[in-house]
């Protein structure tokens, strides 16, 4: 095992913190839990006031700095490479959509971003330019700032954006008049949802977080109107389920949608009369997913197209007329082979998405004529491709991204009637790039029961076998983890690292059975899939025991805590980032704010008993033991609504009073922000460096 020493302790603190032990016990199906860090969640949450457990959050923050003040030197080298290769004052490509070409900007040195917008056919010059959203204005003093939904009114003439000041996911959304640049005085507070424009842009429909984080309405606001006016569309009564509103392609058709992970139900309102009776689609029936867009061609009826997994998992495309929406015809049948993962309508055409073989592909298809079948051709063999900001109806060139782990993100215009690909811009690395210097492949490894798992490779030509390897893995939620481009991730590639991307089962990546053969009582699949692919890549040489890194966040950072519980010798450095790693607790707690809503993904253990005891093999908390456990850095975010802090925290104190190691084991706790950590592009970007430097710091790599 490659282990460095440990650096000398500063003087400010002689040892870790050591969390005081609690007794606490609970009972369920006859098994009692006992959990002695139980009491690191402050019991007035979502406000964390508890001085104990505010002191021990602030001690195990003197601690991680204290432990990384000699890394300084490399976080900040890192750091500076890293923000080199940033194009610091860039924009996107304008896009049109009516009267305007919209496009975002950044400054030089600025955290966020500037949203603009100038008249179609007005110069290029500056002159006609208009500042619709400064973010570097409304971040300014703040130490947390994400912008949310936005979305400029039919007109033109309103723009309704919401904002996140404290990492909490409760947003805040006002309204700005364009053309006087002054803010109404609508505000709707504790948001958590697009912002639709609807009747004739005098009316915006929202959803409320309630109490316990949970979307459950679609809400009517009249501008001008007190919100004690606003009118409730839709209540969604099933606590597991969330509720999310939008507009057709055509804009005529308010959606709203409800849905957990595996059941969904959606109905129809005429977007100039919200207060209509709305249409529903179809009822929800358990284990079907659909999410609909309406076309009315030029003197046709109007149809409900449909993309619903209701006949094979890998879903089909059927339609139906407006009149009848829950008489499905096929139009698209389900494919082992193809994963249909969406559709976009348009006026003359429409576009289908999905994985041929885990592969992107992009389908534009004709309404006149099903067997036209027109797939948008790139350039290599491994890449991941989809459309772009295509907002207008009307559309005869289509705005599509692409990238590829050695190929920088690039800006396509692809003209339909010429099949014709227009490149508009590529991802400009100010610091150089040369990507011949680079190779990348997709491999595929044996699991322990035979299954081809998929990995994508990447690094330099020149580097020798055997060198240290960083691997990243998610698996979950059906989440496909895509083989695309990271300008950080070259800060451990010139090093001489490996990095490499398991395409583990859980996530979508080769269809919707790959996504089910990793959840629910199939779970562990995810994490051995992992262990499989780390144990391959070292008997091919690619790496040795001790010299992988690995990194995973959120449902990663719970197969990070599941993989060093069962296999903590192949790795020689672990950052877990706000990990789901008390998944027992917190699937047993239904007052949390995701708990009703994940049990589709991993099981109800307050009524399953098997549930229960399958969560409780796994849970990463509760299968802490005696053993030496490889160096970790661990990230949590107070505000953090999805993975609360206590998680992180329990894990890491429970780790230190058991593991029989002396290896690194530091946590962090962003006191200021949520699940994403740090806001800005550059804040967020000093921490990738300070993970870095872990990294390199824990397996000996030189800077």
């Amino acid at each position: 095992m490659l282990r460095m020493a440990s650096s000398t302790q500063t003087p400010a603190l002689a040892a870790p913190p050591r969390a005081a032990r609690k007794p606490f016990t609970a009972t369920h199906h006859g098994q009692t839990l006992a959990d002695d860090y139980a009491w690191l969640r402050d019991p007035g949450y979502p406000e964390v006031t508890d001085a104990e457990v505010l002191k021990h959050l602030e001690a195990e923050n003197t601690w991680f700095e204290a432990r990384m003040a000699p890394q300084q030197d490399t976080i900040e080298a890192l750091f500076k490479e890293m923000r080199a290769r940033i194009k610091e004052a860039d924009k996107s490509v304008p896009q049109k959509d009516g009267d305007w070409l919209y496009w975002i900007e950044y400054e030089e040195g600025a955290e966020y971003k500037k949203w603009w917008r100038r008249p179609v056919g007005a110069p290029d010059d500056g002159s006609a330019d208009e500042l619709m959203l400064d973010e570097v204005a409304l971040a300014d003093g703040k130490e947390y700032f994400s912008l949310g939904a936005i979305s400029v009114s039919k007109s033109g003439k309103l723009l309704a954006y919401a904002f996140d000041d404290n990492g909490s996911e409760r947003y805040t959304a006002r309204i700005k008049d364009l053309e006087t640049g002054e803010l109404l005085p609508d505000e709707i507070p504790g948001t958590l949802s697009a912002l639709v424009w609807v009747a004739d842009d005098t009316g915006l429909v929202y959803s409320l977080a309630n109490e316990q984080w949970r979307t459950d309405n679609a809400r009517l606001h009249w501008l001008g109107k007190p919100l004690s006016d606003d009118v409730e569309l839709y209540h969604e009564d099933d606590e597991g389920f969330r509720v999310g509103s939008g507009l057709t392609s055509n804009e005529t058709w308010l959606v709203i949608g409800t849905s957990d992970h595996e059941t969904s139900e959606v109905r129809l309102v005429p977007a100039a009369d919200p207060l209509a009776q709305p249409v529903l689609v179809r009822a929800r029936e358990k284990g079907v997913e659909y999410d609909v867009d309406v076309w009315d061609g030029e003197g046709r009826d109007p149809l409900v197209y449909i993309h619903t997994n209701d006949t094979h998992e890998n879903f089909r495309i059927a339609t139906a007329p407006l009149e009848r929406p829950g008489e499905w015809t096929t139009l698209i049948e389900g494919s082992d082979e193809f994963y249909l993962t969406g559709f976009d309508l348009f006026r003359d055409f429409y576009v289908v998405e999905g994985r041929l073989r885990g592969l992107d592909r992009i389908e534009v298809r004709y309404y006149d004529d099903p067997d036209r079948i027109e797939p948008i051709e790139f350039p290599e063999a491994s890449y991941t491709a989809g459309l772009g900001d295509n907002p207008e109806w009307a559309m005869d060139v289509l705005r599509v991204s692409y990238q590829s782990m050695v190929s920088p993100s690039t800006v396509y215009d692809y003209d339909v009637a010429a099949r014709s690909l227009e490149t508009l811009k590529v991802q400009e690395i100010p610091s150089g790039y040369d990507a011949s210097l680079y190779t990348t492949e997709r491999l595929e490894i044996s699991a322990r029961d035979g299954t081809a798992i998929p990995v994508s490779v990447v690094m330099r030509k020149d580097r020798p076998a055997g060198g240290p390897l960083h691997l990243y893995g998610y698996g979950a939620y059906g989440i496909s983890i895509d083989p695309g481009f990271s300008t950080t991730r070259f800060s451990l590639v010139d090093r001489g690292f490996a990095y490499a991307i398991a395409h583990i089962r859980g996530g979508d990546d080769l269809g919707r059975a790959w996504y089910k053969a990793g959840k629910l009582d199939k779970r562990t699949n995810t994490f051995n899939d992992f262990v499989d692919v780390a144990r391959a890549l070292i008997a091919r040489g690619t790496t040795e025991a001790g010299k992988i890194s690995i990194s995973g966040g959120s449902a990663g950072g719970e197969l990070m805590g599941a993989v060093i519980n069962s296999d903590p010798e192949l790795f020689g450095a672990v950052v877990a980032q706000v990990p789901f790693v008390d998944v027992l607790a917190t699937m047993l707690d239904a007052t949390l704010p995701l708990t009703p809503g994940e049990w589709p993904e991993w099981g109800n253990p307050i009524e399953d008993a098997a549930a229960f005891a399958l969560i409780r093999s796994y849970s990463p908390y509760d299968n802490v033991k005696p053993q030496a456990y490889p160096p970790l850095m661990v990230t949590a975010g107070l505000n953090d609504p999805r993975v609360t802090y206590w998680e992180p925290a329990k894990w890491v104190a429970k780790l230190r009073e058991v593991k029989t190691d002396d290896n690194e084991l530091i946590l962090k706790i962003n006191m200021g922000a949520g699940h994403g950590g740090k806001s800005g592009r550059f804040e967020s970007l000093k921490e990738t460096a300070e993970e870095f430097a872990f990294i390199l710091w824990q397996l000996g790599v030189p800077l």
